[in-house]
């Protein structure tokens, strides 16, 4: 009962999903093998009007079939495997006219086949060298159950191997298709000589091999066969074979199941190509020079292009034909040969080479010599046949061209030749020395005053080397009479001519004849022969006497004379000499005011005035002396006095301070400005300071502020004084040692002040003090007088010419302070 409620709910199940998709057809899913109860209802027709008569169902020749009360029933169980489906057709008459439809009953498959293999006895063979993976053979088996269910899937599996070795592994079988191949195991150690057939029991199961499945066992036998494959032998082919191509030149043969093969390796495409049969062919010419062998990999493949087994090797040997001509690797050489190289030497050596096999007598290259420009009537260079080494043939190159141009020719066995040229320069050698045309040059005359650079004379020494090398050059040199160095030597490299140059002023008196020895040598050292007296030349040289002017020790001298000093000192001496030991005579020039003279013949410079510092403090003249017996010839010197200051002045109050006042009351910070001059330098001038007289009163009513080196405020030093003009007496000291002082009463109006600080009442007059009328009629006097003396100063100036004098900075009246 369990299992009829299991089918009829799979029936119904398979009715909803198989529904019709039209009122005109019906399909209806059914299990086989059902064991229930007959008749075995299996669906409600779902086509039927309400009222019908005359149901029927026809298209079963076995009766299985038939309906009742609008249900389909089958009266015996269904087999899928017999027959999966069947095609009825439902009739009956309706209230209006006969109608039909189509039922088909699909019979649903159940797992009730056991898989079996399709060939009782299985059989198959491997080869050896096959590789992993590769399949061999391949099992069939077979389930009559429903393909598209999991009740036909069939897995495949390897339950034991006989015998087990070398491994108890040697063989795999796939799980889905059942193709048997090598593991790795097996792809490594087959060995017919060890086991030449293996027994492999082998298994299928439906269910995708799952719990429950059905299986069947079978047993496959495996045959161990050799195999072909193998590395061909080694092939050796000549170079530029002439054919015809293609030519077969190996062949390998894989003994298995079909298979293609193919070539790999690094050649140009289509040089070498294999046939289905395995024939390998050659299909151009081989050049050795280009490759001289080549290493071919030979592949075997299924149809499906996978490799069945390892590449085997074909090794192709390419041999040598005398095909190369030798070739010089440039085509001119160029190299030098001593004039003096003795026969046999070495010079050059040139090496051709031959691209042919090195390990024939194909690359033997001999070596000639066919050709010297220019020629020579004996022979001076020869070629080794063997070696190529270029040496000397003659027993000297001495006397020969410069140059030679030799053509050599390399030639192989065969005759195949290539040639070279080889520039040979003849290098020359110092093997003669440089000789003078005379022993002796002169005498030569040069007056004592010629200038430094004249050319005395040019002598050359001759050369017999190859001119304008270093073995021609001649190196000149004053060996002796030159111990001054009053002489130097100029060389032309071109022509080898010298010339002896004055380097030094001449001067009669020390030297009057000079005898100089030359001599000439080469830059390189003589290789033969040696430098004897004809390489040394004697010149002597007379100096002519010049009356010369009178030469000055010193072209300047600074000479320091304190102002004041009493006149006549000598200050300086002024010292001169005269080469031809002529007087002297000195004289001065630019002192206009006559302030120093100079002795005539001694030369001393002395003051004629006491000088003053403070008119001037520098004096420049100039000095002449004289030939005493050609007052044309003379020299000069410049000389400057400095006057050094002494403290001869006494510092003064600069300014007008008699229309300045000072508040009463005390204003604060309310001063008059003093300002002060001392016309010494500022080694005794210096800071000027200001002091009160020493009186108590003085003291207690003003008061003295320095502002700076020269000025002062003068301020009230008591809050109040009564109006009046008041003398305050102060005095005024240098800072030299011992200081110079000025005293001085200055008068200074104190008045009462409005809030502008104005002073609001006159002062009276201090006693003694001069009116404003008498103040202007002394101004005016003394400023007439001033001018008349200015007048007579200026025009007696004009007369004289004199230096404009220098401007100096005069003091400055103080600013006047707005009080």
């Amino acid at each position: 009962m369990e299992e009829r409620g299991v089918i009829t709910a799979l029936t119904l199940a398979f009715l909803q999903v198989l529904a019709p998709s039209s009122a005109a057809n019906v399909k209806i899913g059914v299990p086989e093998n059902y064991d229930g109860i007959f008749p075995w209802y299996l669906a409600k027709l779902p086509n039927l009007p309400a009222v019908y008569s005359d149901l029927q169902v026809s298209g079963d020749d076995e009766s299985i079939f038939g309906v009742e009360a609008g249900f389909l029933y089958a009266l015996k169980p269904l087999d899928r495997e017999k027959q999966p489906s069947y095609s009825l057709q439902v009739s009956f008459t309706s209230s209006v006219h006969p109608e039909s439809f189509n039922v088909e009953v699909c019979v649903i498959d159940k797992n009730d086949n056991v898989p079996s293999f399709i060939e009782g006895s299985m059989r198959g063979s491997v080869q050896l060298g096959l590789l992993k993976g590769i399949p061999f053979m391949q099992v069939g088996a077979s389930d009559r159950d429903d393909r598209n269910t999991a009740h036909a899937e069939l897995r495949f599996s390897l339950m034991d191997q006989t015998p087990r070795i070398p491994s108890p592994h040697m063989f795999f079988i796939d799980s889905v298709s059942g193709e048997v191949s090598l593991t790795e195991d097996g792809a490594s150690t087959l060995d017919p000589e060890m086991c030449g057939r293996y027994k492999l029991s082998v298994i299928v199961k439906d269910m995708a091999g799952r719990a429950k499945a059905f299986s069947s066992s079978g047993l496959v036998t495996v045959e161990v066969t050799g195999n072909s494959w193998a590395s061909p032998d080694p092939v050796r082919l000549q170079e530029n074979l002439p054919g015809p191509y293609p030519i077969p030149i190996s062949k390998v043969k894989w003994s298995g199941s079909l298979v293609e093969y193919s070539l790999e390796g690094e050649f140009p495409e289509m040089l070498f190509t294999i046939s289905r049969e395995g024939v390998i062919f050659l299909n151009a010419p081989l050049d050795r020079e280009t490759q001289d062998q080549f290493q071919i990999s030979i592949v075997v493949e299924r149809p499906d292009g996978r490799e069945i087994a390892k590449p085997v090797e074909l090794r192709v040997m390419v041999g040598d034909a005398n095909d190369n001509r030798p070739t010089f690797p440039q085509t001119q050489y160029h190299t030098v040969v001593k004039e003096l190289a003795p026969r046999g030497t070495e010079i050059l050596t040139v090496q051709a080479a031959d691209n042919d096999d090195p390990k024939t007598d194909n690359v033997r290259i001999f070596y000639r010599l066919v050709g010297q420009v220019p020629e020579s009537p004996r022979a001076l260079f020869r070629v080794d046949r063997d070696s190529g080494v270029i040496s000397v043939q003659a027993d000297s190159m001495e006397g020969t061209a410069p140059q030679y141009t030799l053509t050599i020719t390399a030639e192989d066995a065969k005759g195949l030749n290539s040639s070279c040229t080889v520039v040979v320069m003849v290098q020359d050698e110092n093997n003669n020395p440089p000789v003078f045309s005379q022993h002796e040059y002169g005498p030569f005359h040069m007056s004592e005053d010629a200038p430094v650079g004249a050319t005395v004379t040019a002598v050359s020494a001759w050369d017999a080397d190859e001119r304008g090398g270093d073995s021609w050059q001649v190196d000149y040199r004053l060996e002796s009479g030159n111990e001054e160095d009053a002489f130097s030597l100029l060389t032309d490299t071109q022509t080898n001519e010298v010339s002896l140059i004055l380097s030094k002023v001449l001067d009669f008196e020390r030297e009057s004849e000079y005898i100089l020895v030359i001599s000439a040598q080469n830059p390189v050292a003589l290789v033969r022969g040696r430098y004897g007296p004809a390489s040394t030349a004697t010149v002597s040289i007379y100096v002519d006497d010049v009356n010369e002017g009178p030469i000055l020790s010193q072209s300047h001298y600074e000479v320091n004379v304190r102002e004041g000093e009493e006149p006549g000192r000598v200050i300086a001496t002024i010292r001169g000499y005269d080469p031809d030991s002529h007087p002297i005579r000195y004289s001065l020039r630019g002192d206009t005011k006559r302030y120093f003279s100079i002795g005539k013949y001694s030369g001393e410079l002395k003051t004629v005035q006491a000088l003053d510092r403070e008119e001037n403090s520098t004096y420049t003249m100039e000095i002449i002396a004289e030939d005493g017996r050609n007052s044309s010839l003379s020299a000069s010197t410049l000389v400057t006095v400095q006057i050094l200051d002494v403290n001869d002045n006494s510092p003064v109050l600069v300014g007008d301070y008699s229309w300045k006042y000072l508040c009463t009351p005390r204003w604060e910070e309310q001063a008059l400005v003093l300002a002060s001059r001392d016309s010494d330098t500022p080694q005794h001038g210096g800071r000027l300071n200001f002091s009160l007289r020493s009186d108590a009163t003085v003291r207690r009513n003003w008061k003295l502020t320095p502002i700076n080196d020269t000025h002062t405020n003068l301020s009230l030093n008591t809050p109040y004084l009564s109006p009046e003009i008041y003398t305050v007496p102060f005095t005024i000291s240098d800072s030299s040692s011992p200081p110079r002082s000025t005293f001085i009463n200055l008068p200074v109006t104190v008045c009462p002040c409005n809030v502008r600080g104005n002073c609001k009442m006159a002062t009276k007059q201090l006693q003694g003090m001069p009116t404003i009328q008498s103040t202007v009629g002394i101004l005016l006097g003394t400023l007439g007088v001033i001018g008349t003396i200015l007048t007579v100063v200026f025009v007696r100036l004009s007369y004289q010419n004199p230096k404009p004098p220098s401007t100096t900075n005069q003091e400055r009246v103080p600013l006047r302070i707005s009080l």
